[in-house]
């Protein structure tokens, strides 16, 4: 009797754990959606990186001279994203943070690669970095090829050269094999790069990534697939299409002039005694800050104008592509069931590109250095102010319930990791994508998720400016940034000031020490690498260095 009792619990056991483990399947299964037919199928993902494109670079954040009909229209249709963020000011860091769910500093990749030599002029070196992605890292691509995804990576790479291209990093397959941060002949065929033969002279390459690209959709309409569109626009060297530039030449005629300083001077605030807005303004009308370099003082000039007619060319290319994307989905029928996601690397060229302390800009030269202007955010890429690391974004998921609103949490770029597998309905991986943090409830609704703060960490020189390194970190509307020269802060209120004009440490220590040491503490967590001291360093302004 015993033993018949005992049979009889073992198997109403049984069936309860077979019951569970269906459950927790179903749980965490592939997100899927019913086709015509009735047949469940899984999701897709197109991931559309552009690069260099600033907060301000879009007409639903107020351009009036870029026309971007398509990413706007697309801003209705998906959650807009206001103050999303990069993980870095520049490109290849915050590349790896998407694919990876980590912080730059967590994985020591915090420059763009290979990265900025050392110059007399820095009172510390440039930390020593990973030159690529590394490889214990279970990238997303990985975890969606692991789940039945086709993989596909078109574009720009930047995350190591050949041993570390996109193949090795979880991507079934790539266009191009160029793994360079810009495009190797620049933007007009024959583009000299793999993958990319066969085009006619003049032919456009954000034409030709986005045709392949449509390609790739049709190829792949009856399988799931995790396309990664990762265009080089617009980035520099800033070229636009003919047909488009001539556009923008003529409407450039008919605007009217505005008022005010085309550029204006930012000075380094890790200096002694930093200067005012007004003294910057009253330097900017001086003999020795007439030209375009390196200026006395570490001073740097920041466009604040969006009148460049190559850069509004390339921008209206992008906003093309984004749309020929869009409107093939719905050719096909898989815009029901395809995830979309809008989002740039870091903010705007309003900074020049000089490399080397000692390059000059020709007067005739500006717009091929100088793109576009990121009012009215401060500074920009290359620099640790909104200008430099707040970026569009825009996320469409068919099944979330607050599309076409706007969500003012800060999110970032390590963010999108599990964010994916959530609304893919697949397992996550906390310890791969651990700086990440699920944005589904945003999707769905809610105005908060469970983050405390969002960290930034830049041991580094820029090219696109001599102020000093430093690192930053947003809490609440609050946002401090502590420089590595001399260890000064600068605090604001993003929510009161969102250019930043208006330091308010010493008006509230207190607030300002709350944030530095929680920025000190993150930093150790992380295992940040820091600057060491300079031992070429020559006391100076950086302008005769050879």
């Amino acid at each position: 009797m015993h033993i018949k009792k005992s049979i009889l619990y073992f198997l109403i056991l049984g069936v309860g754990l077979v019951v569970c483990a269906q459950t927790n399947l179903k749980k965490n299964a592939p997100q899927t959606t019913k086709s015509s037919a009735g047949k469940n199928e899984k999701m897709n993902v197109v991931f559309f990186l552009v690069d260099d494109l600033g907060w301000s670079d879009v007409g639903y954040n107020g351009s009036t001279y870029y026309e971007t009909p398509n990413i706007d229209k697309f801003a209705k249709e998906g959650v807009l994203f206001n103050q999303a963020y990069a993980t870095c000011h520049v490109c290849s860091p915050s590349r790896a943070s998407i694919l990876t769910g980590k912080y730059p500093a967590r994985i020591n990749l915090t420059d763009w690669l290979p990265g900025r030599i050392d110059y007399p002029f820095q009172k510390l070196k440039n930390a020593v970095i990973n030159q690529y992605l590394p490889f214990g890292e279970n990238t997303l691509a990985e975890a969606l090829k692991r789940n039945g995804y086709r993989t596909a990576f078109y574009g720009k790479w930047h995350l190591g050269e050949e041993e570390s291209s996109p193949l090795k990093h979880g991507f079934d397959e790539r266009i191009t094999n160029w793994n360079k941060g810009w495009p190797k002949t620049g933007y007009f065929a024959p583009y000299d790069m793999e993958g990319l033969e066969g085009g006619s002279k003049g032919e456009y390459l954000t034409d030709r990534l986005t045709s392949e690209a449509l390609k790739y959709i049709e190829k792949n309409r009856e399988s799931p697939f995790f396309l990664y569109l990762s265009h080089f626009a617009v980035h520099d060297p800033i070229q636009g299409r003919p047909d488009l530039v001539k556009k923008y030449e003529e409407k450039l005629k008919r605007m009217q002039s505005k008022k005010g300083f085309a550029y204006i001077l930012e000075g380094n605030p890790d200096n002694s005694k930093p200067f005012t807005r007004e003294q910057l303004n009253k330097l900017m009308q001086g003999k020795a800050h007439e030209g375009f370099g390196s200026l006395p003082n570490r001073t740097v000039k920041i466009k604040q104008r969006q009148d460049n007619i190559q850069f509004a060319a390339m921008v209206e290319s992008v906003d093309e592509s984004i749309g020929q994307i869009i409107t093939k989905l719905k050719e096909l029928k898989l815009d029901g069931k395809t995830i979309v996601i809008f989002f740039s690397d870091n903010g705007g060229m309003a900074a020049a590109n000089m490399g080397k302390p000692t390059n000059k800009v020709s007067a005739t030269g500006l717009d091929a250095k100088f793109s576009t202007s990121n009012l009215p955010l401060r500074g920009a890429k290359g620099w640790l102010y909104e200008g430099g690391i707040r970026v569009p974004m825009i996320v469409k998921w068919p099944q979330a319930t607050s599309n076409g609103t706007v969500c003012e949490v800060p999110v970032i770029g390590t963010d999108f990791y599990p964010t994916i597998l959530t609304m893919l309905g697949l397992p996550l991986s906390p310890q791969q994508h651990k700086d990440g943090i699920n944005m589904v409830p945003l999707l769905n609704g809610k105005k908060t998720i469970d983050r405390k703060a969002i960290y930034w960490h830049f041991p580094h020189y820029s090219n696109h400016g001599q102020q000093s390194p430093g690192g930053a970190v947003r809490y609440g509307d609050y946002k401090l940034i502590e420089y590595y020269e001399n260890y000064t802060v600068q605090l604001f209120n993003l929510k009161k000031d969102p250019g930043e004009q208006y330091d308010i440490s010493k008006r509230e220590p207190g607030k300002a020490k709350e944030l530095k040491v929680m920025l000190h503490k993150w930093r150790k967590e992380v295992s940040a690498q820091m600057m060491p001291p300079n031992p070429d360093y020559v006391s100076g302004t950086g302008i005769d260095f050879r």
